[in-house]
C-alpha cells in the first residue's frame, strides 16, 4: 500500500505502521522506530506523541554535513575538543608506555586523526560523522591493514579517555570487518632463486660484517632492529643458538619533526623474544668476526638501521638485483622454509609470531616451482589409485 501523512502506511497484516527518527548516542546515528494502530488516525496520533517525546527527533545542534563537527552538550555547554583529549591522552601514556611506542601512537594521531577529527567536540550528538569521515579518508589512502586498526584502536582509545576524563557519553568508532582499502601488493614478495644466487655469490665474495649480517638473516629471518641490535651475550655458540633480547629502531625525538636518536629496547611483542637455532655455516663466519666489543656488527653500540639498509642496497646493485626493502630477506627466509617442507609452527616460533595465521597470510609466499612441484606430485598419487583399482 501506498504511504499516507508523515511516513505511516498500511501494512499487508491489516494493520497501519508509522515511522519516526530516533538518535541512538551509543550507535552514534539516527535509527528508525515504528508505532502501529488498527486505523489510519490511531497510527498518526501515536506518530505525532512519538515525535514529541524526549530526545526522539535529530538534535538542532547535529552537524548537517562532513565539514561541521561541532555541537553542544545536553546544557549547551562549550565541550572539549578532540585534539585536546589526544594531547592529553598523549601525555598520559607517555609515562606508561615504552618510548617508540608513544613516538609510533603520537604519529598516528597527528597524521591521520588530527585532520579529521581534530577539531571536533566531544559530542554524542556529532560523533556519527567522525565514522564516517575516517572511513572516506582511509578508502582514499592507500594504508596497511595494519595502520588501518592503529588509527581505530587509537581513535578509541582517545575517546575512551575522554569518557571518563570529562564525563562524555561519546560512542567508540565502529571497527570495519575487513580493510577499507587494501594497499598495492609488491608481487616480488621474496627473492627469486636466481636472484637468491647472486646474492650469495656477492656475500661470500665478500665475507665482512655487512656480508655475514645478511647471510644471517637468510638464515633466521630475524628483523632489521633485531639484528642491528645483537649482542655477543645473546649468541651461545657451543649450544648452536640465538636468543633475540631487544631492537632498536631510530625514532623522532619529542618536539622535533627532523631529529631522531637510535633507541634499543624489548623486542615488538612477547612472542618476538625467542630462542632460534644456528646452523654450523653461519657460526663459522660469526666466530670470525668476534672481537672484544658487546655488539655482534656493531662494536661499542647497536649498528644503526640505516646504516645496513645502505649496504645492503649495494649488496643489490652488484648483484644486478632490483632495489628491495632488507625485509624481503625476512620473507625470502620463510618461503625457503615452507619449500623445504619446515613444519610452520616451528617456523612460525622462529619468526616470533603470535599466531601461526600470520606467518601463512604475511610471509610465506610459494613459488611457482613449489606449485608446480606439487601439481607433479599429483602423478604418483593418481597413479597409486589407478593401480589399486586395477
Amino acid at each position: 500500500m501506498g504511504r499516507h501523512g508523515e511516513n505511516i502506511r498500511k501494512r499487508k497484516d491489516g494493520r497501519w505502521e508509522g515511522r519516526y527518527k530516533i538518535y541512538n548516542g551509543k550507535k552514534g546515528k539516527m535509527l528508525y522506530r515504528s508505532v502501529y494502530g488498527r486505523s489510519y488516525g490511531e497510527v498518526k496520533e501515536k506518530l505525532s506523541k512519538a515525535k514529541l517525546g524526549a530526545d526522539v527527533q535529530k538534535p538542532e545542534n547535529l552537524p548537517q554535513n562532513a565539514n561541521d563537527c561541532q555541537g553542544k552538550g545536553d546544557n549547551s555547554q562549550v565541550l572539549p575538543l578532540f585534539s585536546q583529549a589526544a594531547e592529553e591522552w598523549l601525555k598520559e601514556i607517555s609515562k606508561t608506555r615504552k618510548y617508540s611506542t608513544y613516538v609510533k601512537y603520537s604519529m598516528v594521531y597527528k597524521t591521520h586523526l588530527a585532520g579529521n577529527i581534530g577539531s571536533c567536540q566531544l559530542s554524542a550528538t556529532a560523533s556519527y560523522i567522525w565514522q564516517e569521515k575516517i572511513f572516506d579518508y582511509i578508502s582514499k589512502k592507500s594504508l596497511s591493514e595494519s595502520l588501518q586498526k592503529s588509527i581505530f584502536y587509537i581513535a578509541n582509545q582517545i575517546l575512551g579517555f575522554a569518557n571518563q576524563k570529562y564525563f562524555t557519553d561519546v560512542p567508540l568508532l565502529r571497527m570495519p570487518e575487513k580493510p577499507l582499502a587494501r594497499p598495492k601488493k609488491n608481487l616480488a614478495s621474496s627473492f627469486s632463486k636466481a636472484e637468491q644466487g647472486r646474492l650469495l655469490g656477492c656475500i661470500y665474495q665478500s665475507l665482512d660484517k655487512f656480508s655475514v649480517a645478511v647471510l644471517l638473516c637468510l638464515y633466521t629471518g630475524v628483523r632489521l632492529g633485531e639484528l642491528c641490535a645483537l649482542q655477543w651475550a645473546d649468541l651461545d655458540l657451543s649450544d648452536m643458538t640465538l636468543t633475540v633480547n631487544q631492537t632498536v629502531q631510530r625514532i623522532a625525538v619529542g618536539g622535533h619533526e627532523t631529529k631522531t636518536i637510535l633507541l634499543e629496547t624489548d623486542p615488538k611483542s612477547e612472542s618476538s623474544k625467542r630462542n632460534i637455532p644456528l646452523t654450523g655455516e653461519i657460526i663459522k663466519h660469526l666466530v670470525q668476526l668476534k672481537g672484544n666489543h658487546p655488539y655482534v656488527f656493531g662494536g661499542k653500540k647497536p649498528l644503526d638501521p640505516r646504516t645496513m639498509q645502505y649496504r645492503f642496497k649495494k649488496m643489490l646493485k652488484q648483484a644486478e638485483i632490483d632495489g628491495r626493502n632488507f625485509h624481503i630477506l625476512r620473507h625470502t627466509f620463510a618461503t625457503n622454509c615452507v619449500e623445504n617442507s619446515m613444519d610452520v609452527k616451528a617456523l612460525s616460533e622462529i619468526l616470533g609470531h603470535s599466531d601461526v595465521k600470520i606467518t601463512l597470510n604475511r610471509y610465506v609466499h610459494p613459488t611457482m616451482d613449489l606449485k608446480r612441484k606439487q601439481m607433479e606430485s599429483l602423478l604418483d598419487f593418481y597413479g597409486q589409485i589407478y593401480g589399486q583399482a586395477a
